[in-house]
């Protein structure tokens, strides 16, 4: 660990990055705690471009408190790696997790209910 407070978070810090993770993670469809440099969060990120999802990336090498931010997920999700997904405010996974969705043709119908796609591209599965 470097020197100085970031190394070091106090469990008032982890407390306020989680309340900010949960806020953040129910800001949006979907989220992904992400580091810029990762390529596993690349490749998540290019999946949700490439499905046409819009969704929220929070690259916590980046942010002020990401180290705190990550200290939180990991407690809360019991997932300390990135990127961490969440879909409608539900915690999905990881990479592996959410390229298995897709795989199983189950990631487009969450997307889609979650509001992350709209328009022609998503088919109307309600019959009321």
């Amino acid at each position: 660990m470097g020197i100085g407070s970031s190394s070091s978070s106090n469990p008032e810090s982890i407390a306020m990055a989680l309340a900010k993770a949960k806020e953040v993670a129910a800001s949006a469809p979907v989220v992904v705690f992400s580091k810029s440099y990762c390529p596993f969060c690349t490749k998540v990120k290019q999946l949700f471009t490439k499905l046409g999802a819009s969704f929220k990336a929070i690259e916590l090498d980046v942010e002020g408190d990401g180290a705190d931010v990550q200290s939180a997920l990991a407690e809360w999700t019991g997932q300390r790696t990135v990127p961490n997904v969440f879909i409608n405010g539900k915690h999905i996974g990881g990479c592996d997790d959410t390229l298995a969705l897709e795989k199983s043709g189950k990631l487009v119908p969450l997307l889609t209910e979650a509001g992350a796609i709209t328009g022609s591209a998503s088919k109307t599965t309600m019959t009321a």
